[in-house]
């Protein structure tokens, strides 16, 4: 009898145990390795197609496999996934030598190594008229908010260009991923854009709703196509993507986050 008990609650803990493991994500920041041009801010690009930085994203790469994650999600269009199933399969050695996305040299480059059959996307584009923030600062004679603004992008692009001539690809990236860097990415959308216009205008709100709409869009293609078999994943997004993602993950009890720093240890 005290067997059977006792085997009960060993299947019940277990049973317990199963049902509240969490499923980890490493949360990836990043800046854009081909520097589009689509940040507000003006930012010098880096050479990521280095002999040194292809050495730190083959060890890079390598420590995430040792991770395993069972899915690599991307900010590339959810709506073209098709289109990113075809580059996936294209060949990889000529897109390492070509192609400076961060998507192909580090999303793809460990996917490949892990053996998956596709990369996820789960980007979705909301608006984000910054014209019409300065022109609503500008109509309500906000010239002090207008020089702080000025004062962000300007330090936010002298730090970044300093930054990226003095260091190592990995230390760019830990350096994207620590709690304090990802603070100054959500601090302007409140402390500057947020105030912006005139009490009955309401597009700095807006911008930043959208900014936060866009990531809980994100996020939810997350949370939806993460299968129950799927017990680790990676996300790799643009820095100013993960300061959000990372507190929406924290108040959701089916996922934990995997610091980069403690995968690349």
């Amino acid at each position: 009898m005290h067997k059977i008990i006792l085997l009960l609650t060993i299947i019940t803990l277990n049973l317990t145990s199963a049902q509240t493991k969490k499923k980890q994500i490493l949360l990836v920041g990043t800046f854009h390795y081909a520097n589009p041009g689509l940040d507000v801010a003006q930012l010098n690009s880096f050479d990521i197609l280095s002999e040194k930085s292809q050495k730190e994203l083959e060890i890079m790469s390598d420590k995430i496999k040792k991770f395993g994650p069972d899915k690599i999600f991307v900010e590339w269009e959810f709506n073209e996934q098709s289109d990113l199933d075809k580059f996936y399969n294209k060949n990889t050695d000529s897109l390492f030598k070509t192609n400076k996305n961060e998507i192909t040299q580090l999303a793809l480059r460990t996917a490949k190594k892990l053996n998956h059959k596709k990369l996820y996307g789960m980007n979705l584009y909301t608006s984000f008229p910054y014209d019409s923030l300065l022109m609503s600062m500008e109509k309500a004679n906000q010239q002090d908010l207008l020089k702080r603004n000025n004062e962000w992008k300007k330090r936010n692009e002298k730090d970044h260009n300093e930054r990226i001539t003095k260091s190592s690809l990995q230390e760019l990236m830990l350096h994207y991923n620590k709690k304090e860097t990802e603070n100054k990415n959500i601090q302007w959308y409140l402390e500057v854009a947020n105030r912006a216009g005139n009490p009955d205008d309401f597009t700095g709100a807006s911008l930043v709703s959208n900014w936060y709409k866009r990531n809980l869009y994100m996020y939810s293609l997350i949370q939806k196509l993460t299968e129950s078999t799927d017990n680790k994943i990676m996300v790799l997004v643009g820095a100013g993507h993960a300061a959000l993602i990372r507190e929406f993950i924290t108040h959701d009890p089916e996922f934990e986050i995997v610091d980069l720093a403690t995968v690349l240890k």
